[in-house]
């Protein structure tokens, strides 16, 4: 195909995923204000005469004038952007499919098809912690304090929050795929499970947005398990792929196992003397004579 049909199939692929998130964007916008009634859900919110001090509820507004406007539009677009991507991810992949190999679409369809329930189990399990990590955070307010939350703040807390999960849960799905495309062995990964361990604890404590050990806790829990798993399943592939292929797991500069042992020598078989086909291979002069070597030796006595 040349270039410019390329080109032109690009901007297809790209005009119908911009219109698939501008179609959704403009129904967000309809519904902006139940989406952010969704999302502000885990704030225990003061009710009617009830003040904010001490940490038991907190008073969600907006802080400056265009705070209304700019939340909205920031809202809607996030929802155009996760609600349309099955469109303008299979707009994606249809561009890039017809230069991929059959063993690699495999590859492809695998990880695609792991990934997105990996992603919402994990999206799932933060908007469940969520209400726990608020309330652990509210309650750290002194006595006399009131808290007063901005309600861009509280999204941008809850989005973070849903994508360090969704993402944190695909980390064993690559270890999955690169043990499938001969990059990593299940007993490399087994031999790292004390500093896997470890990273992934830290790794919690550093990337979710609060400070409290139950985010901590909910996010390094299920990616150990799935490590787990990630790792049973590569020794199980790694057993079948030796079955299948015995040098398999061979790096490209390591020499596989030669069979040295000497091999048996049968009988010796009689060979007939070879006839001289010129005369200098009989008698070893130049022209054939035998007058001047005897037994093969000059004769100059």
């Amino acid at each position: 195909m040349p270039l410019v049909e390329h080109l032109r199939e690009l901007r297809n692929r790209l005009a119908k995923g911009l219109l698939a998130i501008a179609a959704v964007t403009v129904v967000a916008l309809v519904y902006s204000e139940d989406l952010m009634q969704f999302l502000t859900k885990s704030v225990p919110k003061c009710g009617p005469g009830v003040t904010s001090d001490g940490g038991n509820c907190a008073i969600v507004s907006f802080n400056t004038l265009m705070a209304p406007f700019s939340t909205t539009i920031q809202l809607s677009l996030t929802t155009g952007l996760v609600v349309a991507s099955p469109v303008w991810l299979y707009q994606l992949w249809a561009f890039v499919a017809p230069g991929l190999h059959k063993h690699e679409k495999k590859y492809t369809y695998a990880f695609v098809g792991a990934a997105v329930p990996l992603f919402t189990a994990g999206a799932y399990l933060a908007y469940l912690i969520l209400p726990i990590s608020v309330k652990v955070l509210i309650s750290l307010t002194p006595g006399g304090s009131a808290n007063i939350l901005s309600l861009g703040d509280v999204l941008d807390f809850t989005l973070r929050m849903v994508l360090v999960f969704g993402l944190a849960f695909e980390l064993p799905l690559v270890l999955v795929m690169l043990n499938l495309t001969g990059v990593l062995t299940g007993k490399r990964m087994a031999g790292w499970w004390r500093g896997v361990i470890m990273g992934v604890f830290v790794f919690g404590a550093i990337i979710t947005p609060t400070t409290d050990p139950v985010g901590m806790l909910a996010l390094a829990g299920p990616i150990t398990v799935l490590y787990g798993a990630a790792v049973g399943f590569s020794l199980l592939n790694d057993r079948r792929r030796r079955r299948n292929n015995p040098d398999a797991e061979l790096d490209d500069d390591e020499a596989s196992v030669l069979d040295l042992t000497p091999e048996a020598v049968g009988a010796i078989e009689p060979v007939s003397a070879a006839r001289a086909a010129l005369p200098e291979q009989a008698t070893g002069e130049p022209d054939g004579s035998r007058q001047h070597r005897l037994n093969g030796y000059d004769d100059i006595t």
